[in-house]
């Protein structure tokens, strides 16, 4: 694939409109929690326990897709996620038992996989040049954010209409629309197979046996842990631990009468505010240490975290607290994946990346079960979120001690 020296090219809108559908659905899970546990008079944890195994099938599924991408290609990878994302919500539309759910949500996480970050940001990032890498990794991962801004709404909305089996429905016929976008990411021809045996072996032997990949790969791990239970839980919190809407106030004006759609439209300002935060992330990674800034987007997220928890839970307050996290929401992504396209070269960055972001899937499948079953356990999301505070501080330490430079790469690598 050669390098574009525009920013904008047919591969970046393509891959972030791909990311868009993608996360506008995958965003909106959270607005599920409380019509499906009161359709089956299920505990939290059951449904909970579902969306956590499709975070961890998403985390499992990345290194996969992204070595099928490169193998067969890129486009074939995102056809085989399209499908099975698309299958997955279709058939859990019909699940009527929480094992049922958690089996095809195994599904639905490796749909997710095979559509998101770690194929599409590859094949950005291959695509762009040097000197546009980070931004356009950026705007990728802002478009994923774009998603976010409408999923949750348009779940609420549609809920107001139609069941929830027959809202999973309709989003398994969205899926399918990424297809539509497929001629633009060019032809993301396969690795030879020296290039892939050299993937394989030399590339992630090294990678793992150096102390700065596996400090990313445990830094990740906070980012998903607080993502995963946010989306996940964050509109049940926000319905049940808010204090009222004042019926004269400004959200009773523009329609938003209740906590729980307060919830709802709380993760459509994330994904608002991210939008932003991820261009600006993308901007500051060509210019300042990757790895500093994520180390200071780590310490903001705890501070922002612990003060929401401190302090009264009013609709003002989480506003605020939904704007500030949406700034640094997904603004670690472009960075992290720069990060490993700086220090391990571009041509297996899909793979490599896939792994760290198998620990991003640990961190949310243990935050959104966590959410579940301490809420069952103590009746709120309290203690949960502390635990994500001490994880989010963990994950600002771990990355100072980062060493941010190129390795040496194997001789057929280099020459890519």
């Amino acid at each position: 694939m050669p390098t574009q020296s525009r920013l904008f090219t047919p591969i970046l809108v393509g891959g972030s409109l791909i990311l868009l559908i993608n996360f506008a659905l995958r965003a909106s899970f959270g607005v599920f929690q409380i019509p499906i546990a009161a359709d089956f008079g299920w505990p939290r944890a059951e449904f909970s326990l579902a969306i956590a195994i499709q975070n961890l099938a998403w985390g499992i599924g990345q290194p996969i897709f992204g070595a099928l991408a490169e193998r067969w290609g890129d486009r074939w990878a995102i056809i085989l996620g399209a499908l099975l994302y698309s299958a997955g919500l279709i058939l859990t539309s019909m699940a009527t038992t929480p094992a049922t759910m958690q089996l095809l949500e195994v599904m639905v996480g490796f749909g997710i996989a095979g559509t998101g970050f770690g194929v599409i940001l590859a094949v950005v990032g291959r695509a762009a040049s040097d000197d546009n890498r980070s931004l356009a990794l950026g705007i990728a991962t802002a478009a994923g954010s774009a998603g976010q801004v409408f999923g949750a709404p348009l779940a609420e909305v549609l809920l107001g209409f139609y069941s929830w089996q027959m809202v999973f429905v309709i989003f398994g016929a969205i899926v399918l629309s990424c297809l539509l976008f497929l001629p633009m990411l060019g032809d993301g021809k396969p690795a030879s197979r020296h290039e892939l045996e050299e993937s394989l072996g030399s590339v992630l032997g090294r990678a793992f046996r150096d102390p700065s990949y596996l400090m990313i790969f445990v830094g990740f791990f906070s980012c998903g842990y607080q993502l995963g239970f946010i989306t996940a839980h964050f509109p049940a919190m926000v319905t049940e631990m808010c204090g009222p809407i004042s019926p004269m106030g400004t959200l009773a004006s523009i329609g938003i009468t209740t906590t729980s759609a307060l919830g709802a439209a709380a993760i459509s300002l994330i994904g608002l505010a991210n939008i932003a935060g991820s261009i600006l992330a993308g901007w500051l990674g060509k210019r300042y240490t990757k790895k500093y800034l994520l180390a200071g987007i780590y310490t903001l997220r705890t501070i922002a975290a612990a003060a929401f928890i401190l302090l009264p839970i009013t609709p003002l307050s989480v506003i605020v607290f939904s704007l500030v996290m949406g700034a640094l929401w997904l603004a670690t992504v472009p960075l992290t994946s720069g990060l490993i396209a700086y220090i391990y070269g571009l041509r297996y960055m899909g793979t490599l990346y896939g792994f760290v972001f198998l620990s991003h899937q640990l961190g949310s499948f243990l935050g959104v079960w966590l959410g579940g079953a301490l809420y069952d356990a103590h009746g709120d999301y309290t203690l949960v979120w502390w635990v994500g505070v001490g994880v989010g501080a963990l994950s600002a330490l771990i990355h100072l001690p980062v060493r941010e430079a190129p390795s040496r790469l194997p001789a057929a690598a280099a020459a890519v």
